[in-house]
């Protein structure tokens, strides 16, 4: 079976067809490569943001326990006042 002329034009479109898929296939993946570079900075400036605010979380807690104890001893020495104004009182209305 001998090709035909129209059978050659037929093949060369193919192979012309094909070149231009490999060429679209390329930057396909020239875009992937990019994207894929861009979600990797995306990733370690997420992690970044999570340790700061990891350690900012930390902080936070720190102040609130900090807050948490001053309140505790104002609460203990609000007895203590509340006592030494009642006796002051008491010296002041024994005297007047």
């Amino acid at each position: 079976m001998q090709p035909t002329d129209l059978t050659i034009e037929i093949l060369q479109g193919i192979r012309e067809e094909v070149k231009g898929v490999c060429a679209k296939i390329g930057e396909t993946n020239e875009r992937l490569d990019q994207t894929n570079v861009r979600l990797g900075r995306l990733e370690r400036r997420q992690g970044d943001s999570e340790i700061r605010l990891a350690t900012e979380i930390v902080a936070v807690a720190d102040a609130v326990r900090d807050v948490r104890d001053l309140l505790r001893d104002d609460r203990g020495l609000r007895g203590r006042v509340d006592d030494h104004e009642r006796r002051l009182t008491a010296i002041e209305q024994a005297r007047g």
